[in-house]
């Protein structure tokens, strides 16, 4: 398939620019990069062109994620997360026949509010935690990341969001993060080859802007390897905070 019946030579160089500086904000907290990814491209293309350029970066860049430290680790953190993954999982597939369906803009605001308020809030000093898994509020808080995943393939806030008011260790949270992600992308190919969004005209693209994004996760993995506990909080939640902040902006102009 020939990239440029899709889109211009400028528009695909920065598509890749975009596909970098996602990989590098992910290497570097974790997660961020379908925000990252929608958001830059759809500037320039179509809503569903974008969301299928950004499938085949997230399931390979989060496979990296997730094996970093082992196999043994990765099982161990689906054994640990396995309610969030089953109920995200179900509604993931079930909101992603909907995309043509429901109007996205609703449902990121509603993320967008209380995830903004809780990075805010928390850079602010006003520290809210948990003191161990909860598997209600873990079920909830899976419901709702597959939902909206579903419809917007983003679907990192609320996952962060816990994981953070776990007070996970940087290392750890990183591993856990890139299998919840991970799962949650190959979820997210199946559902879009069923929606159509995934097809024989938009693999290419996805595939194209897989290597950019490689790049830029090597870079951010070494500056997440070089910073302590702390810093990597403060720059976890002023991403969240970021990225709720844009999801509050997509939600009130599309």
């Amino acid at each position: 398939m020939d990239l440029f019946s899709l889109m211009s030579l400028p528009e695909l160089y920065l598509a890749f620019a975009v596909a970098f500086l996602a990989g590098a904000v992910k290497g570097m907290v974790g997660f961020a990069m379908p925000m990252v990814l929608i958001s830059g491209l759809s500037m320039m293309l179509p809503p569903q062109l974008a969301l299928a350029g950004l499938i085949l970066p997230t399931v390979v860049t989060n496979g990296i994620q997730a094996l970093r430290e082992g196999r043994a680790a990765a099982m161990s953190s689906i054994r640990q997360f396995r309610v969030f993954l089953s109920v995200g999982l179900v509604f993931l597939l079930g909101s992603a026949q909907l995309i043509s369906l429901v109007p996205s803009q609703a449902f990121l605001l509603m993320i967008g509010i209380p995830v903004t308020f809780f990075a805010t809030i928390q850079l602010l000093g006003v520290k809210l935690s948990l003191s161990e898994q909860s598997p209600k509020i873990e079920a909830a808080v899976g419901a709702v990341t597959g939902f909206i995943g579903g419809i917007s393939g983003v679907w990192g806030p609320p996952t962060v969001a816990y994981l953070t008011a776990l007070n996970t260790p940087k290392s750890e949270q990183l591993r856990i993060q890139g299998v919840i992600y991970g799962l949650g992308a190959l979820a997210l190919v199946v559902a879009h080859i069923g929606s159509g969004v995934l097809r024989a005209e938009t693999v290419p693209f996805s595939a194209a802007l897989t290597l950019p994004a490689l790049a830029g996760m090597w870079l951010g993995l070494r500056m997440h390897d070089r910073i302590d506990q702390a810093t990597f909080r403060k720059a976890t939640l002023l991403v969240l905070m970021i990225a709720g902040a844009n999801l509050l902006r997509r939600g009130v102009f599309g």
